[in-house]
């Protein structure tokens, strides 16, 4: 079972991966929101692009839904980049 969260809410485990479709523009501002989440992320791995191909991002967080749901809005609303998550049951 994981752990509860200060408030109560149970913490979920899961995935979040993200494409940038042009890292020079959106990449600074990427970074920026994850780093904004690091106390949900438990491992980070990144394949940067080549010249004119789109980076991936994978992360593996564990936090309540609102926190990772927080994070993914917030880099899902960056112009050129693409979110998907998964969690793991209850």
């Amino acid at each position: 079972m994981l752990p509860r969260s200060e408030e109560g809410m149970e913490n979920r485990i899961g995935v979040i991966g993200i494409v940038i479709d042009d890292p020079i523009q959106a990449g600074e501002t990427v970074n920026h929101q994850i780093s904004r989440s690091a106390s949900i992320i438990r491992g980070r791995m990144g394949l940067p692009g080549t010249e004119g191909e789109a980076s991936v991002i994978a992360l593996v967080v564990s936090g309540t839904t609102d926190e990772i749901g927080a994070l993914t809005g917030r880099l899902g609303n960056i112009k050129g980049v693409r979110v998907k998550s998964a969690l793991a049951g209850k």
